[in-house]
């Protein structure tokens, strides 16, 4: 089939990329003609494993091509996806100017039957906004063109995106037109061949599924961090906890991690949509306000041990960070823990040395030659000069370091864990202390 996809971004390219790499035509337009040109050169301009080889050889073979011509990237395609950006806006509802420009651009140009396909995570509603914006451009022109729009939001985990596109746990298709089931069922056939993946309904509760999933899935991080808060001031360990209750197959072991706070593009962003969007139908959505707030105060918890630690002394102190991902196998640092960190850092005096596998180029980008921040090359060099080792990301590479190189390097032999790496009694036998997220009644609670 001919596919287009509006937004080369993380959803966009994945989206577009796995699509050609099953056989499907696929023509990714943006308005970003340095990206488009990136992308022409080979160049892919977020980190994910496997996405660059896929985008290569779909290139090279032909079925995927990039550009910046609206009026082309409609012509092409039966589907048009909508893949483009739905950032916060002021009052926490997601802002989708970009998505009913994309709408509108779709009704000036098209000349034929098409399925507008909301990619992009969305309010309830959206369907019906990007369905007027279609008709109103139709009605401009004189035409009577029929069109179909179609919920179909994406459930793709940043590291593992790859994966998740091609082996689904589900596919979720709003729409009430038999005729655009049936377009979806031949685009997704090639993700359906061992057993049907495909769950039809309603477009408003499919566009209600997605944000019902990630505010789901954060309810479950913020409640073990409240859980892991409480068992700092109980004396009880929350690694032993977590093994306790996961191995209950109604909670199961999955996002009952307890850390330093979740972060990303999806979870903090479409918790807060959802907030609006039950404010806006009359509803006081007490769990999901708890959520975010815990979530919001868990970004701090290493600073408070930090800043114990050091009797609330930090100024001219030197801190060495591991990880600046808000999560591993990505360079994403939106909501990142390790931005609350640092910013509280030098708001107390202290600089940070920092050492991330992958998002140093996004972090220069964003803090520039921010004061008292140093970014460098290896794990090892961030420890140099630092006085202690704060750990925000759990990427593989630390899961196993050398603790006594670690306790010879910085100055004091304290690791504070934001990840819950390691084993306490480990690190003491390195002679080393070791603050972690609810690890007993050694840890300091803060508050």
């Amino acid at each position: 089939m001919k596919i287009t996809i509006f937004g080369t971004g993380y959803v966009g390219l994945v989206t577009g990329a796995c699509l050609a790499d099953v056989g499907h035509h696929v023509l990714c337009m943006d308005v970003d003609q340095g990206k488009i040109d990136k992308l022409r050169n080979g160049h892919i301009p977020i980190y994910e494993p496997g996405l660059e080889s896929i985008v290569k050889h779909t290139v090279e073979a032909g079925r995927l091509a990039f550009t910046t011509d609206t009026k082309e990237a409609v012509a092409h395609g039966v589907l048009q996806f909508i893949a483009v950006g739905t950032p916060p806006d002021e009052d926490g509802s997601a802002d989708l100017q970009y998505v009913t420009a994309v709408a509108r651009s779709i009704g000036q140009y098209m000349d034929e039957y098409k399925v507008v396909v909301d990619k992009s995570t969305v309010p309830v509603g959206t369907g019906d906004r990007v369905k007027a914006a279609v008709r109103s451009e139709l009605d401009k022109r004189g035409l009577e063109l029929e069109f179909d729009v179609v919920s179909n939001p994406e459930f793709l985990k940043e590291g593992a995106a790859i994966t998740d596109f091609m082996k689904p746990d589900r596919i979720i298709v709003g729409t009430d037109s038999e005729r655009a089931k049936e377009v979806l069922h031949e685009v997704y056939y090639p993700f359906n061949r061992s057993h049907d993946r495909m769950i039809f309904m309603d477009i408003r509760s499919a566009e209600l599924t997605k944000y019902a999933a990630n505010s789901m899935l954060a309810t479950k991080i913020s409640f073990m961090n409240e859980i892991a808060n409480l068992a700092e001031r109980l004396g009880a360990d929350i690694e032993n906890v977590r093994r306790g209750i996961g191995s209950d197959p109604r909670i199961g072991y999955h996002f009952i991690y307890p850390g330093c706070g979740y972060g990303g593009s999806c979870f903090p962003k479409d918790v807060q949509a959802l907030t609006r969007t039950a404010r806006d139908c009359d509803y006081d959505s007490r769990l999901l306000n708890a959520v975010e707030a815990v979530n919001n105060a868990q970004k701090h918890v290493l600073f408070d041990k930090i800043s114990h630690y050091f009797n609330g002394n930090l100024k001219g102190k030197v801190v060495g960070i591991w990880g600046l991902a808000f999560k591993p196998n990505t360079d994403d640092m939106r909501e990142a823990s390790s931005r609350a960190l640092m910013q509280d850092l030098w708001n107390a005096g202290a600089s940070v040395q920092a050492f991330d596998p992958e998002a140093m180029e996004e972090t220069q980008r964003i803090f520039g030659d921010q004061p008292g921040l140093t970014l460098c090359g290896t794990k090892e060099q961030a420890l140099k000069g630092a006085d202690v080792l704060a750990i925000c990301t759990e990427w593989k590479e630390f899961r196993s370091p050398d603790f006594a190189a670690i306790a010879a390097t910085i100055k004091e032999p304290v690791v504070f864990d934001g990840r819950n790496l390691y084993e306490p009694e480990m690190l003491e036998r390195h002679g080393m202390i070791y603050y972690a997220i609810g690890r007993g009644r050694n840890q300091f609670h803060g508050g």
